[in-house]
């Protein structure tokens, strides 16, 4: 796995434990993103990105590195026919930081090949904008209209 990164940082108005509840909890994920985020959120425990699609698709694998509510998530990143190769996953960590009435959120994902570079790198900055308008306003953005 090559050693390039992506990295976002949006600043929000709302609070860390809101936040974080956004990112973790499928009611909230399937609003902005159209897919659920599926763990009990506690490191070393498996976690699955699902498309809200009546067969509940998984298309993400990975495992929780590291959870410190409501400041910092990592886990590990896969298509699922990599599940077994460890060696294939990248990285994502996500960190909040409050700052007044806002807080920043900052996405870093690593250890990505040049395809799952290009894919993050279209995919983050919508996800991240409907997430943030979902929280700003009460509605998401139409995230994956016109792609």
């Amino acid at each position: 796995m090559a050693s390039d990164e992506f990295v976002y940082v949006t600043y929000i108005a709302t609070e860390p434990r809101t936040l974080w509840r956004a990112l973790l909890e499928a009611e909230f994920t399937r609003r902005y993103w159209g897919h659920e985020n599926v763990s009990d959120w506690t490191p070393g425990s498996p976690w699955e990105h699902r498309r809200d699609d009546s067969a509940h698709t998984v298309v993400l694998v990975g495992q929780v590195v590291e959870s410190v509510p409501p400041r910092r998530l990592v886990l590990t990143w896969a298509e699922p026919a990599d599940k077994t190769h460890p060696e294939r996953h990248s990285r994502v960590t996500f960190e909040i930081e409050p700052l007044a009435e806002m807080v920043r959120l900052t996405v870093t994902h690593e250890r990505l090949d040049p395809e799952m570079r290009r894919k993050v790198a279209a995919g983050w900055p919508r996800v991240l904008s409907s997430l943030k308008s979902l929280l700003e306003t009460g509605r998401p953005l139409p995230t994956w209209a016109g792609h």
